[in-house]
């Protein structure tokens, strides 16, 4: 099939420093990656100037291991019974369906590496000494993964937004949410079928089922990958010492709660930002492949090895900290998304209040989205931080998460902002007065 022909394409404003940004970034964050890999492999957790010996190679045991969980999760995915959820209307006006089967998911793949480890057929002592190489091939995956993702996106029937430069779409990529027809099977209860779009003036068809490569990659790839590693180095630890360390058991609890949360709430995730404004190329597939796996189990990486002895006081410190950041990152991310499928709906009691824009929306003006634009930022870098603090304070990487989580998120709200700004015009800045602060309430 040919590329779109350009009445299909919208120029997308560049982002991350455009270009230069693209390629910096591109290069950075795997050598970034690999550093902290080799800070808290081979120096401890001290900073430290890497030998090019440090350098983990890729492995055909890697290879296999990283081969054979992608295809799990691809059969997962397509076999396990789930329900049928709408997302809600992308900017093209497409409403797509997805089917969800998350929690299933999860289960099964925690059940079949339980299995494994107590078979003694996998021990989390190869998890973890292969954990270096597995990262250098989840690297190059990224990479084959994002040509893969130029390559169809170029070839999507609907509005797609690109800025027209190969090596920044390569980065930002040229879908929204490509998916593959054909892939799922009759079991999955999706049917395709066509909806009746308006572009330009002009009716347009889109279908709405097939294989999305985007949630598959969030969630399957990133969250589930991401708690079967932090799992996995509690193992490793547990293999060494007969024992788990009440730090890595605390660190365990909140992100596994985390995740078994994510999948229970899945169909909230249909309302984020990543699933309805991002493209999907390098930058979120290096996220799913690489960032979330590795980086967000950092901490359960390095207390294989470190024990900080925690206080009681600390312990139910964090606790709270962690608790109270899930409490508004849940409800906040529920209100919004409850909100936008039921605008009826009460909050905290009460009929949910909003502003009605020149454009027909509503921006929602109750519960935590009538203190701050992005209550729910507060929430996710409260339990960051209380995913860090176990680990103690002899070293930096560990924290790493959290350090560079809060940046990221003040920048997402800052696009958020801008776009929101172009999107609604002088209705934005009435809503910004009866909501001025961006993410924690009362301060900023």
């Amino acid at each position: 099939m040919s590329e779109n022909p350009p009445a299909f394409t919208r120029i997308e404003p560049r982002a991350f420093g455009g270009v230069l940004g693209g390629v910096a970034f591109m290069t950075l964050l795997p050598v970034l990656s690999v550093y902290l890999w080799i800070c808290v492999h081979k120096h401890g957790g001290s900073l430290a100037l890497p030998a090019l010996t440090d350098w983990p190679l890729p492995t055909w045991r890697a290879l296999g291991f990283f081969s054979a969980w992608l295809a799990f999760q691809i059969v997962l995915q397509i076999v396990l019974p789930g329900r049928v959820v709408e997302g809600l209307k992308a900017r093209d006006g497409v409403v797509l369906k997805y089917r969800l089967n998350g929690l299933l998911s999860l289960g099964v793949s925690l059940a079949a590496m339980a299995g494994l480890w107590a078979g003694g057929i996998l021990r989390a002592s190869t998890i973890l000494a292969e954990l270096g190489p597995l990262l250098s091939v989840g690297i190059l995956g990224s990479y084959v993964l994002a040509a893969f993702l130029y390559w169809i996106g170029q070839r999507s029937s609907r509005v797609e937004h690109r800025s027209g430069n190969f090596i920044y779409d390569y980065f930002m990529g040229t879908g929204l949410n490509p998916r593959l027809r054909g892939l799922s099977s009759a079991a999955t209860a999706v049917t395709p079928e066509g909806i009746t779009v308006n572009v330009s003036g002009a009716s347009k068809r889109v279908e709405t089922g097939g294989f999305d490569l985007k949630l598959f990659f969030e969630s399957k790839i990133g969250m589930t990958t991401w708690i079967v590693l932090t799992l996995a180095m509690a193992g490793a630890q547990y293999e060494r010492d007969g024992t788990l360390s009440l730090a890595m058991l605390l660190v365990v609890l909140f992100q596994l709660a985390y995740v078994i949360d994510f999948y229970i709430f899945e169909h909230a995730m249909l309302s984020t930002w990543d699933i309805n404004n991002e493209n999907f190329g390098f930058m979120l597939g290096f996220g799913f492949v690489v960032w979330m796996p590795f980086i967000f189990s950092l901490q359960a990486q390095y207390l294989v090895t470190h024990a900080p002895a925690l206080a009681w006081w600390a312990v139910i410190g964090i606790c709270l900290l962690n608790a109270g950041g899930y409490f508004i990152f849940r409800t906040a991310n529920l209100q919004k998304h409850k909100f936008k499928t039921e605008p009826a709906s009460h909050i905290w009691g009460k009929p949910a209040t909003f502003m009605q824009t020149k454009r027909g929306t509503k921006l929602l003006t109750s519960g935590w989205w009538g203190l701050a634009r992005h209550a729910n930022y507060l929430g996710d870098l409260m339990m960051a931080l209380a995913w860090c603090l176990p680990c103690g304070f002899a070293h930096l990487p560990p924290y790493f998460y959290f350090i560079y989580f809060a940046p990221l998120l003040i920048d997402r709200e800052r696009r958020d902002h801008h776009a929101c700004e172009e999107k609604y015009g002088d209705d934005w800045a009435e809503y910004c007065k009866r909501v001025p602060h961006r993410i924690v309430p009362f301060v900023y």
